[in-house]
């Protein structure tokens, strides 16, 4: 399936939603933007690369969290070519902690896609930024409104509570469809950037405060439990691997991954499962296998 924008587009015909006109909602986000306004360090930055980077570690991951790595990571790589040039193991060992490792691998061959295209800068337009590994319809508007200050249309679970707060109180299971016109229509094309920071701030402030307007949202799901999961081993299996710069064998990393699930008080992989987790982590280039050996892919 295509990845495609929404188009930022004015439409009267939406407003009133409920009780609630255009005019008083954007003033009521702009207020609210203020009053609750995060000094973070990725803001305010026309790098779109160090812009791309925040927006895909804070996907499913706590602010907090990703200002420990965000900075660190740019270090090692400060630039597009930095991170194409980069190995996995030294992309992956920068962001044990932040979990979900495929975000890293899709960075990283975003980067890899860009350099071979002879150019070391990332796309200027939505539909460049989409066409490269891993960057959604999401992640391309935030990469042109933050870091380009175009007029985008982006939508995150923030941004969704607010629209969900303000416009839709009182409903339930609201599809995004419903939402992305009213987020096209308000879309600043003055201050793009400044818009969906006060957008972002507010909808955590939101959270913060314990309202969660994003359970109203179809999209809505709590997230499975990590420990003791697939995703877990996996995760581990590759912090085994990352420990063996040389490589190591497939029985070693199994014991190696067996002690770690006794240490959380879990009994012995099966064969099968931790056969097929290796199998899927070759496939997606986290390892690499050779005979009975298994390293990070260089």
């Amino acid at each position: 399936m295509a990845k495609t924008s929404f188009q930022v587009v004015r439409d009267d015909a939406l407003w009133p939603c409920g009780d609630v006109d255009r005019a008083a909602f954007i003033a009521r986000v702009w207020e609210e933007g203020a009053e609750h306004y995060r000094d973070l360090p990725w803001r305010g930055i026309d790098d779109a690369y160090a812009v791309l980077v925040s927006e895909v570690m804070l996907q499913q991951t706590q602010v907090a969290r990703v200002e420990k790595y965000w900075s660190r990571f740019l270090e090692a790589f400060p630039t597009v070519g930095a991170l194409a040039a980069g190995s996995v193991a030294e992309v992956l060992a920068l962001w044990q902690g932040l979990g979900y490792n495929r975000r890293a691998l899709s960075l990283k061959r975003a980067a890899e896609q860009v350099a071979a295209a002879g150019s070391a800068q990332l796309p200027a337009t939505f539909d460049g930024l989409v066409a490269l590994p891993g960057i959604g319809p999401a992640t391309a508007a935030g990469v042109m409104a933050f870091a380009y200050e175009q007029p985008a249309v982006y939508v995150e679970t923030n941004v969704r509570a607010v629209f969900l707060h303000e416009l839709f109180p009182e409903a339930d299971k609201v599809p995004d469809a419903d939402l992305l016109p009213y987020v096209a229509d308000t879309a600043s094309t003055t201050d793009s950037r400044g818009w969906y920071y006060a957008l972002l701030d507010y909808g955590a402030a939101l959270k913060r405060s314990g309202i969660n307007p994003t359970r109203a949202s179809a999209a809505y799901s709590r997230q499975s439990a990590f420990e003791g999961s697939r995703r877990q081993k996996r995760a581990e299996l590759v912090r085994i691997a990352l420990a063996a710069p040389e490589g190591i064998a497939e029985d070693e990393a199994r014991r190696a991954l067996d002690a770690a699930e006794a240490a959380g008080g879990r009994g012995p992989v099966d064969p099968a499962l931790f056969d097929a987790i290796v199998a899927d982590l070759v496939r997606e280039g986290f390892l690499a296998r050779d005979g009975a050996t298994l390293a990070v892919s260089g």
